[in-house]
């Protein structure tokens, strides 16, 4: 089975999309699986994670809806609020939705970069733990430190690192992305995400060699076992089609994907870190 790990729907007249503005008219639009499900076919994707794009339980909730009458959604991965004094209670009701299989808050646009680090998302982040529940960093590189704090604090904790952690491609800066990243490489419950990586190259004029070496550097640090294909649509229409993300992974990976580790990136390592096929949830 083949699975995107990594993409989104909204409604933009929700109201709760804090970075949406009429000013980047791709993306201020509404896009649901009407819109993606002909691609889907087309490249032969039988599964997709949906991913928040709201600090919202509302929007959570209206995700979770959407997976309840789409069956391509494989599962949804939320956002619940940490902080609150009844993030427990309310986590465990979400757990127990089958539906909800990973949570993810926006860190990269939260007002101080440490905030993963304050006592109260510790302590939340060790009941995710506790119960192996997956968890996503969405970061820049200058997060990464903190994050490699909480895997030191945490270490059992099953994270994946979405993006890459968006390099800056543009300029093809590779330091101290690559030290950071190869810190958290040694976690050995951390997983990354190639995805979102075209946004953030030159969105008229990038090219697969800009790509390359982050690939290649995530590839050699964290092996084939923990990556996971993402689309990262409708985000990725800011420079490129859905099909060019699938393309230029492919072509990316040309020398290491055989057989085996193509179904992986695509489809088994996706089902193993969020436990698709578990009967347990």
């Amino acid at each position: 089975m083949k699975i995107d790990s990594h993409q989104h729907y909204w409604k933009a007249d929700r109201g709760d999309y804090h970075w949406m503005t009429p000013d980047v008219p791709v993306l201020y639009r509404d896009y649901l699986p009407v819109d993606l499900q002909p691609l889907l076919l087309e490249h032969g994707i039988q599964k997709t994670i949906l991913v928040q794009a709201a600090q919202t339980v509302a929007e959570t909730d209206f995700l979770l809806h959407l997976a309840e009458v789409d069956d391509s959604i494989a599962g949804v991965v939320g956002w619940l609020d940490m902080e609150d004094p009844g993030f427990p209670g309310q986590f465990e009701r979400y757990r127990k939705n089958p539906k909800f299989i990973g949570l993810r808050p926006m860190l990269q646009d939260l007002p101080n970069d440490d905030w993963i680090l304050r006592p109260t998302v510790i302590e939340a982040l060790r009941l995710v733990a506790d119960n192996d529940f997956p968890f996503e960093f969405l970061t820049y590189p200058r997060h990464l430190p903190f994050v490699l704090k909480v895997l030191e604090l945490i270490p059992g904790l099953r994270a994946v690192v979405d993006h890459i952690s968006k390099p800056e491609i543009r300029i093809g800066k590779l330091e101290p992305w690559k030290d950071w990243m190869a810190q958290a490489a040694q976690h050995r419950n951390l997983y990354c995400k190639l995805s979102g990586m075209i946004t953030e190259a030159d969105h008229q004029l990038w090219c697969t060699g800009d790509l390359r070496p982050y690939v290649e550097y995530v590839v050699e640090c964290l092996g084939i076992d923990r990556l996971m294909f993402g689309s990262d649509w409708p985000v990725c229409l800011l420079a490129g089609r859905y099909g060019q993300t699938i393309a230029v992974m492919k072509e990316l990976l040309s020398s290491t994907l055989d057989d085996a580790a193509e179904r992986k990136l695509f489809g088994e390592n996706a089902t193993r870190f969020y436990k698709l096929d578990s009967e347990a949830r």
